[in-house]
């Protein structure tokens, strides 16, 4: 199958490729996409210990890729995932652009592929925060109902990208370079992820609270989100208080979690056994602990839960989409 990687230069682009290669998803033909000044750069990438030259957006259009896996951010995906997907090219996009479009759908694949068509050739890839979220989620709402969620997130400067990642090491060294940042990072958390809205959440929060509505189909769902972000180097964290319309047993929340694809339960604090960033890092599954029951209200569930936001945050969330569509026909 030939298959386009859009932004393949990129950290998520280069774990995108990561991902592809581990999983022994059937490229037969790989075109690494990126920038105008990349590819007069004659930058290249690797895969399955090939060098690949990247190509610009046109020569990939003419390529026809059976599909297109893109992760460079929204302009870039507002301009031209429509043009490959007016080739006949099945586009599945990272960035924003697209997300809360009603025309385009939003998808975990262990939670609803199963609304995918063929017909559906621009899908739309959901915020990190959003995924590993939901994910726990998902199997509690259909067995309790979910009423109301309160959630603050613990979120890795990979999430910003490559600059922040080299802001926060630069702190630690006591090296002067650029700020991706508005203030320094090591030692330090900022309460703010993207930017801020009118109704004084940032974007990020307000990603968090719309996006769970629509991939859980369910808008009565209230959600509330902060969003902070950490210097730690890879990894999401959240906190996570959910009200139930029905009440719960502890045993059979922890038996329901255990039992759902996607999710390595971790939760047993007499041991020192919780979910954390640095086990998540370089994994796909979703890592949920420190479960116990909110003893200021009824029906209320905590929960702590950790994912590589680059990987089912991401890349990997994006591919399982891509297997979806070929293991269902709905791509060449």
């Amino acid at each position: 199958m030939k298959v386009a990687v859009v932004g393949a230069t990129g950290l998520v682009g280069t774990v995108m490729l990561r991902v592809l290669e581990e999983r022994n998803f059937p490229v037969t033909e790989l075109l690494a996409v990126a920038s105008d000044a990349s590819v007069r750069q004659g930058k290249e990438v690797t895969f399955k210990g090939k060098q690949y030259k990247v190509v610009s957006m046109s020569d990939a259009i003419a390529a026809k890729p059976a599909v297109a896996i893109f992760s460079a951010g929204g302009t870039t995906s507002t301009e031209f995932a429509p043009q490959f997907a007016a080739a006949g090219i099945t586009v599945v996009d990272n960035s924003s652009a697209w997300r809360m479009d009603p025309d385009k759908k939003l998808v975990v694949p262990e939670i609803n592929a199963r609304e995918l068509t063929a017909n559906d050739k621009i899908i739309a890839n959901p915020n990190c925060s959003t995924i590993q979220m939901v994910m726990a989620l998902n199997p509690l709402h259909k067995k309790y109902g979910i009423k109301r969620v309160v959630v603050s997130t613990y979120q890795s400067v990979s999430g910003t990208g490559v600059k922040a990642v080299q802001q926060m090491e630069n702190e630690r060294n006591g090296v002067e370079g650029p700020m991706a940042y508005k203030y320094p990072i090591d030692k330090n958390c900022i309460p703010q992820c993207d930017v801020f809205t009118d109704n004084g959440y940032t974007k990020e929060e307000m990603k968090m609270v719309n996006e769970t509505r629509k991939i859980m189909g369910d808008d009565t769902i209230r959600v509330t989100a902060t969003a902070v972000r950490v210097p730690v180097s890879g990894g999401h964290s959240e906190a996570v208080n959910i009200e139930f319309e029905h009440d719960f047993d502890i045993a059979d929340v922890r038996a329901l979690l255990a039992a759902t694809p996607g999710i390595t339960l971790r939760d047993d604090p007499e041991n020192y056994i919780y979910p954390m960033p640095l086990e998540a890092h370089g994994k796909d599954d979703v890592f949920v602990g420190r479960l116990r029951r909110d003893e200021s209200q009824p029906n209320t569930l905590n929960m702590w839960i950790v994912a590589d936001n680059l990987r089912k945050g991401a890349a990997t969330n994006a591919v399982q989409i891509a297997e979806y569509l070929h293991q269902n026909g709905l791509i060449g």
